[in-house]
């Protein structure tokens, strides 16, 4: 309820701006183009003469410059190779959302009034929420490649995503750890000072309650935190069989590691917010056995994602994250959705993205439900010798 409210206030407050920069045009369109995003023939022969812009809006620095710059190289790769393909040329125009939802209103705002098909992003939950009410009163497309929490295609018609929810997410990776460590009593940790964590946070509890499983206690702190020992022991003289945490990665880090430091050797069962490479590259031996539920996982299979990590390597020399897989798959996904029905016009661009089905990307065989949420296999994985690997 909070997070829309906190939405309607953005809208009433940027009513007068979007009056000013959503009008429908001569051809009665909302795209902010008056009819050269509109082609000729469909799927690969598609041709569209016009530029389609695309926006991104990332958090390249700030709490979550880590995701954002992740995202970043993903687009680049996935742009790199769409505009190598004839008909459809695409225009990318990443802006620095710095974390801040006020930010991310600034940048939204430029979006929506200039002419771009779609916007990605923002990075975080709790920017979406302040931002993505924009594009939608622009009627502009939007999609999360990010945004996890609870509620966010509640904003409006034109908000997407390609990111799975927690609530798509957590309740398969707390029965796999209850399954695979005979769990009987955990102790809970959250940020309850952001939207993401929060809400993964509730999904987490709800979880819970439908097993056997003791919640011996449920301690909180702020996403800003770096000192959790007085938490982590508290936690410890409760013996829980596992500490369930959900948390961005900049307090996951010395979470973890203050926690194996303090002799906790039970299992860590992290959040989306856990599926960053600097877990393991920053809290090194402390990260082994931490388990994290996610919507990809670099061990599949599937051509899509082995062509995927053989480009990105070759061009990033490292191997992707969770954040490039998805921002990556998010073009591909808007490339089909244009190709469709040859049009980027927002109003277009709009039905096309919701008809999507069984698209094949780095993270399986997409489709978009009728809540405009991507829909897609999740996968349970473990901190095993330095690498995220598939725990079931």
């Amino acid at each position: 309820m909070k997070m829309k409210l906190r939405a309607a206030a953005v809208v009433s407050a940027s009513a007068l701006l979007l009056a000013g920069c959503s009008g429908t045009g001569d051809g009665g369109d909302s795209g902010g183009g008056t009819g050269g995003l509109v082609g000729t023939g469909t799927g690969a022969s598609c041709v569209i003469e016009s530029p389609v812009k695309i926006g991104a809006a990332l958090s390249l620095t700030g709490g979550a410059g880590s995701y954002g710059a992740s995202q970043q190289q993903g687009l680049e790769l996935a742009l790199e190779e769409l505009n190598a393909a004839d008909g459809i040329e695409y225009k990318l125009s990443i802006e620095d959302d710095a974390s801040e939802p006020r930010q991310g209103i600034s940048v939204m705002e430029t979006f929506a009034g200039d002419g771009t098909s779609i916007v990605l992003g923002p990075t975080l939950s709790n920017t979406a929420v302040a931002a993505m009410p924009i594009a939608n009163e622009a009627s502009m497309p939007v999609m999360g490649i990010s945004t996890t929490a609870g509620g966010i295609t509640d904003i409006g018609e034109f908000v997407f995503r390609d990111s799975l929810t927690e609530a798509q997410v957590i309740p398969q990776t707390i029965d796999a750890v209850i399954d695979e460590y005979d769990l009987k009593k955990v102790v809970v940790m959250y940020s309850n000072d952001d939207a993401f964590t929060e809400s993964g946070y509730e999904v987490m509890a709800e979880t819970l309650e439908g097993t056997n499983v003791e919640v011996l206690d449920t301690l909180t702190f702020s996403k800003a935190d770096t000192d959790f020992r007085s938490l982590l022991t508290a936690a410890k003289d409760k013996n829980p069989d596992a500490i369930v945490v959900s948390a961005l990665i900049e307090a996951a880090i010395p979470l973890v590691t203050q926690a194996r430091e303090l002799g906790i050797e039970q299992p860590i069962v992290g959040g989306n917010g856990f599926n960053n490479p600097k877990l393991m590259a920053d809290a090194g031996d402390a990260a082994e056995g931490v388990v994290v539920g996610a919507a990809w996982n670099s061990a599949s299979d599937n051509a899509e994602n082995q062509a995927f990590l053989t480009a990105y390597e070759a061009k990033f020399g490292a191997q992707p994250d969770q954040f490039a897989a998805q921002a990556y798959a998010a073009l591909y996904l808007i490339d089909s959705a244009v190709r469709s029905d040859c049009s980027a016009e927002r109003a277009d661009l709009r039905e096309s993205i919701g008809s999507l089905k069984d698209v094949a990307t780095p993270l399986g065989a997409v489709s978009i439900n009728a809540d405009r949420d991507a829909e897609h296999p999740a996968v349970v994985q473990i901190v095993k010798d330095g690498k995220f690997a598939v725990l079931r």
